[in-house]
C-alpha cells in the first residue's frame, strides 16, 4: 500500500473517530422527543446551543432503553431521555443527594420531573458509594464529569463513580461525557475553581475504569472561549468550549 493511501486511510479514522450524527443521521424517536409538547418552553429554547438529539444520536439512545442521567440539573436531558426511550423504556434519574443539600431545588426538579414521567425513576443517594441499577444501556453525563473533582469530595470519587458505571452498564454500553473544556495540560487543577476540566485527564480515568474511547465529536465546540474564565462567568456563560467523549464497556 503507498503512503499516500494509508495516508488518506489514517485521515478517513480520524474524521470517523471526530464525527457526531448529523441531522438526517439522528433516529425518529429522537426528533420525536424534541416535539414533545409537554417539554417546557424554556428547554426547547436551548436546543439549538445544547444539540441533544445529535448528542443522544451518539449514545445510541433508542426506544426501550434503559438509561441514567447521571445529575440531572434542571432535568433537560431527563425529560428528552423520557420521550426518546418511550413507554417501554426506564429512565433513571440521579441527582446527588450533596447537590440537593447544597440547594434544595435541586430536589425539587427531581420530584417535578419524576412525577410528569412514568418511566423516570428518581435515585438521590450520596455519589460516595453510588450505587446504580445494573443492565443500563447507557449513562450520559452533561456538564457535570469535573464535579466529582470539587473538594468536597474525596479525592477517589471519580475512579470509583467510573468503576460503579463501568459495572452498571450492559456489554456494549455507552458512557457519555460531557463538559467545558478546561486549558490543555491542565490536569485537575481547574474543576474546583472554572468548573472546566482537561480532556486528557477525563478520557485517562474512565479509561482506566476499563472502557474503550469510541468517538469524540466537536458538537459542542466553541474556539473563541478562552477555556481560563469561570463557566458561569456571563461573558461565557452558555457559550463555553465543550468537549464530547463517547466511551464503551467492552
Amino acid at each position: 500500500m503507498s503512503r499516500s493511501m494509508i495516508s488518506a486511510l489514517v485521515a478517513a479514522c480520524a474524521l470517523a473517530m471526530s464525527a457526531a450524527p448529523g441531522a438526517a443521521q439522528v433516529p425518529a424517536n429522537l426528533t420525536a422527543a424534541l416535539a414533545d409538547p409537554a417539554r417546557p418552553a424554556a428547554d426547547a429554547a436551548r436546543d439549538a446551543a445544547r444539540h441533544p438529539a445529535e448528542l443522544l444520536a451518539l449514545a445510541n439512545i433508542k426506544p426501550g432503553g434503559k438509561v441514567a442521567d447521571f445529575i440531572i440539573g434542571g432535568g433537560y436531558f431527563t425529560r428528552i431521555l423520557s420521550a426518546a426511550v418511550g413507554p417501554t423504556g426506564t429512565v433513571y434519574a440521579y441527582q446527588p443527594a450533596e447537590f440537593i443539600k447544597f440547594q434544595a431545588k435541586y430536589g425539587e426538579d427531581l420530584k417535578t420531573v419524576a412525577a410528569a414521567y412514568k418511566n423516570v425513576t428518581p435515585l438521590d443517594g450520596s455519589l460516595i458509594g453510588l450505587d446504580l441499577p445494573d443492565g443500563l444501556d447507557a449513562v450520559i453525563t452533561v456538564q457535570n464529569y469535573h464535579d466529582l473533582h470539587l473538594k468536597p469530595f474525596p479525592v477517589d470519587t471519580a475512579a470509583k463513580v467510573n468503576a460503579e458505571v463501568f459495572k452498571s452498564l450492559k456489554p456494549g454500553g455507552v458512557f457519555l461525557v460531557v463538559d467545558h473544556y478546561a486549558a490543555d495540560g491542565s490536569g485537575l487543577s481547574a474543576p474546583d475553581t472554572l468548573h472546566r476540566i482537561d480532556i486528557e485527564a477525563v478520557k485517562s480515568e474512565v479509561q482506566t475504569a476499563g472502557f474503550k474511547l469510541a468517538a469524540e465529536s466537536p458538537l459542542l465546540r466553541n474556539p473563541a472561549d478562552p477555556r481560563t474564565a469561570s463557566v458561569f462567568d456571563p461573558a461565557i456563560r452558555g457559550k463555553t468550549d465543550q468537549f464530547v467523549l463517547k466511551f464503551v464497556k467492552p
